[in-house]
């Protein structure tokens, strides 16, 4: 029998070690023949990012050698780093952001200048012309690095040949099959790629330059996302011109629709190189969509445009790491109970093998609590949503008409969303009796255009109305004590739950983790990717200081009256130092119980 225990003091075999133990990230998913490769994220060697190849008969073995970690720093978030063909692999080094050439047999090779602060990601390998087109940012010049498309050459080296430059930034190049003409995304400040991208293509000129470039789909608030060339030469791309991000093929000068449903097909574009979907042939197409917050893939008939739902128990597709060819689709997804994994899908049987998990699937099931889709009202009427785990142990109950203390979680982004996938930080807390709310605060992706611009204007204010009325309701359900409510969130959503610490009185102790306290520093003090995001977010600065002003916790330390731990990463461009090390300062000033906990060498 379950032992009698206050929520809150479960013993649990869930341990902080265990959230980590033999835990590795995977992404950027390739294929090259058939070979599979990926890069594996391994905190059990300092985070160091490491590419795997898998044979055919299962064998796996690292690419890249100590010290290399291929990880690019375009845009500070960096995306797809590698590029495999032909049994040989380049890739971005972390250290010196040069380029590599990684043949078999041999040692890394750099093809790209020493000490010449350039970056590089995104793209694929022109074969025809033994090159790779990339997305370049070049950071040696005053102000603002610079960004452009580039050829670069896989035997001479070099820099890289200028093809498309001017607009303030790129993504997805893409060479269609026959290497005739490429493909790209462009957009300018202040908008954001989830705000408005345009795809144009080029046709290739007898020197490989490229021809005049004709506009395909974009600007006019129309966000296009991850266009890529069907087998047969077909170009495709997903767009939100209906409010929803869908898939669309580009035919007669027009835009056809493929799958038409109020579904997300995109994601916001963070990282450089994400895909949610791939052509398995000319005639089908492997395919991601977010429905209602929860995730499938699907395999799309491009004759019929039917859209046939795979029998596959997943419910988060990573948002962005899907490969195919002729016969299986490699995709990375995890659900409630499994955690993420590296999969293949065989598309006629429908059957699906694990090439690799990122974690040991060995928690007990008496100790895991599934994710609850919760939506409530909050300001002005309108509808918000959250994932909530309720305590679950299988050993202890807690006292008849107890309620349990929750953790109210504010994503990062903010365009984010919060995950079904398994997260052993989350049931660290449930399984010793605290609930946890993930919250889709307005502003979150996944819900369409309008619940994703919700947010436009409204930063530190419907994030925050979201986040308290979702503790609120909870509440009132029974679900949650009112009297011992947590705010905890990490960069954008560190903001979130600073600013409800500073201007609502609904918490009890807080956590923010690399949180902006100080809006106007980080309109003056950020990366170029995000120089201009808070335009739309709050208002353009300096004419909007005083909106700045007045949702900056940091100026409103008189609002703080709870305990607060900070966590920062010293070595953050995104949101740097000083943002937590002043909040920090003024928390001392008041006297509240508070700590401050930096991180060396973290971004």
């Amino acid at each position: 029998m379950p032992a009698i225990a206050p929520y809150g003091t479960w013993k649990s075999p869930i341990s902080a070690e265990m959230t980590v133990r033999d835990s590795v990230g995977l992404g950027s998913i390739q294929l090259d023949g058939d070979d599979v490769y990926w890069a594996e994220s391994r905190p059990n060697e300092g985070g160091r990012s490491v590419i795997v190849r898998r044979a055919p008969n299962g064998e796996t073995a690292d690419v890249n050698p100590p010290p290399h970690s291929a990880r690019t720093r375009v845009h500070e978030y960096g995306g797809l780093c590698f590029w495999a063909a032909g049994g040989a692999v380049f890739f971005s080094n972390y250290s010196d952001q040069r380029v590599y050439r990684q043949a078999a047999g041999e040692p890394p090779a750099p093809i790209t200048p020493a000490g010449a602060d350039l970056r590089y990601a995104d793209g694929m390998i022109d074969a025809r012309r033994n090159r790779l087109v990339c997305v370049r940012e070049d950071h040696r010049g005053e102000g603002e690095p610079v960004n452009a498309v580039v050829a670069l050459d896989l035997d001479a080296g070099g820099e890289g040949e200028i093809l498309v430059s001017g607009s303030d930034f790129y993504a997805y190049p893409s060479v269609n099959p026959d290497g005739t003409a490429l493909a790209w995304l462009s957009w300018n400040h202040p908008n954001m790629p989830w705000d408005e991208t345009e795809l144009w293509t080029a046709e290739f000129l007898a020197d490989s330059s490229l021809g005049a470039p004709v506009k395909v789909a974009g600007a006019s608030g129309e966000s296009v996302f991850q266009p890529e060339w069907s087998p047969d030469g077909v170009l495709h791309f997903v767009s939100d011109r209906t409010g929803w991000w869908n898939l669309y093929r580009s035919r007669g000068g027009g835009a056809e629709a493929l799958a038409p449903m109020r579904a997300e097909f995109g994601s916001p574009m963070w990282t450089l190189g994400a895909r949610t979907y791939a052509f398995e042939s000319a005639e089908r197409i492997a395919c991601e969509y977010v429905e209602n917050g929860v995730w499938r893939l699907a395999l799309l008939d491009t004759r019929t445009a039917r859209l046939a739902p795979a029998d596959a128990p997943y419910t988060e597709m990573s948002r962005g790491d899907i490969r195919a060819s002729a016969g299986r689709v490699v995709f990375a997804a995890a659900s409630a109970s499994l955690p993420n994994a590296l999969l293949s899908l065989d598309p006629d049987s429908g059957a699906v093998a694990v090439l690799r998990q990122s974690a040991p699937a060995d928690a007990d099931a008496g100790y895991l609590s599934p994710p609850e889709s919760v939506e409530f009202e909050t300001a002005g009427g309108a509808t918000a949503r959250a994932l909530y785990y309720a305590p679950r142990n299988a050993d202890f109950i807690a006292p008849e008409g107890e309620k349990p203390p929750l953790i109210v979680i504010s994503h990062g982004g903010p365009t984010g969303a919060a995950s079904t996938a398994l997260d052993l930080s989350y049931q660290f807390w449930t399984s010793r009796g605290i609930a946890v709310a993930d919250v889709n605060y307005g502003g979150s992706a996944g819900y369409g255009t309008a619940y994703r611009r919700r947010l436009n204007g409204n930063w530190g204010i419907v994030d925050v109305d979201d986040c308290v009325n979702a503790a609120l309701h909870l509440a009132r359900e029974g679900k949650a004590d009112a009297g011992r409510l947590i705010a905890r969130g990490g960069s954008a959503g560190g903001y979130t739950t600073l600013a409800a610490l500073a201007f609502r009185d609904a918490f009890a102790v807080g956590a923010s983790y690399y949180g902006v306290s100080d809006l106007s520093a980080l309109a003056r003090d950020t990366h170029k990717f995000e120089s201009r995001y808070l335009d739309s977010l709050i208002g353009p600065y300096p004419a909007r200081r005083d909106l700045y002003e007045q949702r900056s916790p940091i100026l409103h330390a008189e609002g703080l009256s709870c305990p607060i731990i900070l966590f920062q990463g010293l070595e953050d461009k995104v949101v740097p130092p000083p943002q937590s090390e002043m909040m920090a300062d003024a928390l001392r000033r008041k006297g509240i119980p508070m700590a401050y906990i930096a991180f060396e060498g973290e971004q």
